[in-house]
């Protein structure tokens, strides 16, 4: 137990950082105390550099392991002020650009002065050696940027918020910030800002903002319909949007439909009657819904007839092929050959990627250009492969970037300037949300194709709608289901066991042979313990499958069986601490080099190269996206970057991009979405009934293409199976379609 003392006070100057946690400021630093000695200081403590000086409120406390220490309840920092401590601040590499051979020459220079130069008169640091004019200016506002986001992350800090949301602000308003901040605390709940609403909250109350105050309703409104869109709507009706925000805020509905009215008003909120109910969208939203519906709508217009010219095309493609086509194959053809827009769908092994290489083989004999697409790199990798031709991410395809002020995404493929071909080919689609669907739709030329192909089975898209499953209900646009299972598929247990799994069926797990295998664990640690082994030790050994062809699913990120736990323990198993080799520690989690990771945010900015195969030229572009693997290649702590290899664009990120990453040994089945494995290793892990659906363990076994470990408690599988209640999403799409 910790030995605490009473309230107390501590001054010095810092020598060394030993830990900073950049998400919520968490420090452990050495202080060189003003009675000469030299302690450890814990606490909230964000951008704490060597050589600042330190005047903590706190207590005296015993670390069962690290022993004595001062716990900082409250700190006053200034900079230093001494040659020798400025010297320390800026050979610690507190502003960029700065290192330790540049700190000894300005401060030779201008000694206790230095700071002064810095902050207000660079042209006076181009005077030295190896430090132009134009490197000065940036050193100059580095410094004045470093000094205006430290004391916000100080204001923010002293209110208990995190300091990830002063680096936001800062960036979007400058040194405005804490005057938009006091004039409207509730702008850290805006998506750019990327604060919770309790965090708004809780500064809002801290600065004496009244429970009823204006911009707080409207802030919780908006609250309401943001949280509900990344639970998959598209809008909420009013009569359980007013009622939900008043109880959320403690007011009464009055007030939260004032508030309603207020943002309609303002254009931030649309409303419209859909099926009898007072739909409420964020705008965006229902500009989105509205636009895909009415382009489908055009597309699906007026299909050619079926007539002995397109049967004919269709026979020629088959010869060629040397393929003879099931009925409901031929029918996808023939679609493909007279409708401008088509849906494919069906279960694994039912012939979908032959027939989608029918109707690209038809679209050559017409001379149609056509483009593959799918909404993950990993999708997109795998339709490459199945096809033989080039296909590419949405984001890519369209060219997705950052609008001027960084705060939305923009897409260089629009209306105005389309995609130059004269079809698409969008796999994957029930992985694609209402916003995407609509950039896709605005990219393509007007009389473009379209065509459709995915398992309306599958998990529904992460962002608001179901897109898909809504165009396929609404039988408003041509769609072939293929429900045959072919005889290459028909002796694979991964493929009988997903079409049972679908229906509704228990397999009989306990037959293990074949490529799906049960290992019967209802204790989680000794599950944990298997998969551990599985990856590390039994799959690649005894049966030739390597640690990077093997992924290990889970239905959720918590517990032992977590995503989270299983990349901790994978992590030490497959690499583990060396000497020689880097590592950087970024909270709670240490990446290594060597370590498997995936990129979870879309960044349109990062700059990726790709070594050129013989006789080919490099290959250099922009943008790492939401779902990209890789591996860390290199840690480098004096640039403060690490490269990583997603599949071969190499790419360097900041030290300040590391929360846009996480382990990947282990991912939640929702993450897996559109890739294919060659061994699959699913943790029946307890979680959620929401996780633990028919739809979860459906997606899990249909990822796997040569073998399937399940791991776990059988009774856990079998309660999956059962539970196939779907989550309602509000959507308006079926309705507008039809």
């Amino acid at each position: 137990m910790d030995e605490r003392g009473e309230q107390t006070e501590l001054s010095g100057r810092v020598i060394n950082v030993i830990y900073a946690n950049e998400e919520n400021g968490y420090t452990v630093l050495r202080l060189d105390t003003m009675d000469g000695g030299v302690t450890t200081v814990v606490g909230t403590l964000p951008s704490a550099c060597p050589g600042e000086e330190l005047h903590a409120f706190g207590e005296w406390m015993t670390h069962p392991s690290h022993g004595r220490q001062f716990k900082a309840e409250y700190a006053e920092r200034s900079l230093p002020r001494t040659a020798e401590a400025i010297y320390s601040y800026l050979a610690g590499r507190a502003v960029k650009g700065i290192g330790p051979a540049t700190a000894a020459l300005i401060v030779d220079r201008f000694g206790e002065k230095t700071l002064d130069v810095l902050e207000g008169q660079p042209e006076k640091l181009a005077e030295i050696r190896g430090i132009g004019r134009e490197k000065a200016l940036r050193i100059s506002a580095d410094f004045r940027r470093q000094a205006g986001l430290r004391r916000l992350m100080e204001f923010l800090c002293g209110h208990g918020l995190r300091p990830l949301l002063a680096v936001r602000l800062y960036k979007f308003y400058g040194e405005d910030a804490m005057d938009v901040l006091g004039g409207d605390p509730y702008i850290l709940a805006a998506p750019h800002i990327g604060g919770s609403f309790a965090e708004a909250d809780h500064l809002a109350f801290d600065l004496g903002c009244d429970p009823d105050d204006p911009n707080r309703i409207r802030a919780a409104v908006l609250f309401e319909l943001r949280h509900n869109a990344n639970n998959g709507h598209c809008f909420i009706p009013a009569d359980k949007l007013i009622p939900a925000t008043a109880q959320f805020v403690g007011t009464q509905p009055e007030q939260a439909a004032a508030g309603l009215a207020e943002l309609q008003e303002r254009g931030a909120i649309t409303r419209c009657e859909l099926a009898g109910r007072d739909a409420c969208y964020l705008t965006e939203l229902y500009e989105a819904e509205t636009y895909v519906a009415s382009r489908l709508r055009a597309l699906a217009s007026e299909p050619e007839p079926e007539d002995e010219r397109i049967n004919l095309l269709v026979e020629r493609v088959e010869a060629e092929s040397g393929i003879v086509y099931a009925p409901l194959q031929r029918q996808a053809l023939s679609l493909a050959a007279r409708c401008r827009v088509m849906a494919l769908t069906g279960g694994p092994g039912t012939g979908k990627t032959t027939s989608l290489r029918g109707i690209l083989s038809l679209y050559d004999s017409l001379g149609i250009e056509t483009l593959l697409t799918a909404p993950t790199g990993r999708a997109a990798k795998r339709m490459s492969e199945l096809t033989g031709r080039e296909a590419s991410t949405i984001h890519r395809l369209i060219g997705a970037g950052y609008s001027a002020e960084g705060e939305e995404t923009v897409f260089a493929r629009d209306e105005d300037e389309p995609l130059d071909c004269g079809a698409v080919v969008l796999d994957e689609c029930s992985m694609v949300d209402i916003t995407l669907m609509r950039a896709l739709l605005a990219a393509m030329p007007p009389d473009c194709r379209l065509i459709l192909v995915g398992d309306a089975d599958q998990l529904p898209s992460v962002g608001p709608g179901r897109v898909f499953s809504d165009i396929l209900r609404s039988e408003a646009i041509p769609a072939v289901r293929l429900t045959e299972i072919f005889r290459q598929a028909e002796d694979s247990r991964i493929v009988k066991y997903a079409h049972m799994i679908n229906r509704g069926e228990h397999p009989d797990l306990r037959v293990n042979s074949g490529d799906f295998f049960l290992l019967g664990r209802r204790d989680e640690a000794r599950a944990a313990d298997t998969i551990v082994e599985l990856c590390a030790e039994r799959l690649p050994k005894r049966m030739g499958i390597a640690p990077e062809e093997i992924q290990v699913l889970t239905p959720t990120r918590k517990g032992e069986l977590g995503s989270a736990a299983l990349n901790r323990r994978l992590q030490a198993a497959l690499n583990p601490p060396m000497e020689g080799k880097n590592e950087k520690i970024f909270g709670e989690v240490t990446f290594r080099e060597g370590d498997r990771v995936m990129q979870i945010r879309n960044n349109y900015d990062i700059i990726w190269h790709r070594s050129p195969l013989p006789g080919q030229k490099p290959e250099s572009g922009s943008g790492i996206y939401n779902g990209d693997i890789g591996y860390i290649l290199g840690i480098d702590a004096d640039n403060e970057a690490l490269t990583v290899d997603f599949d071969g664009r190499v790419a360097a990120l900041s030290f300040e991009q590391l929360m846009q990453l996480e382990h990947a040994w282990a991912m939640t089945v929702h993450k897996s979405q559109g890739s294919e494995y060659r061994a699959v290793v699913l943790a029946l892990a307890q979680a959620a009934p929401r996780l633990l659906t028919r739809g979860v363990l459906y997606t899990a076994v249909t990822r796997a293409k040569e073998l399937l470990i399940a791991v776990g408690d059988i009774e856990t599988a079998h309660r999956m199976i059962d539970n196939h209640v779907q989550s309602r999403r509000y959507s308006g799409l079926r309705l507008r379609l039809i």
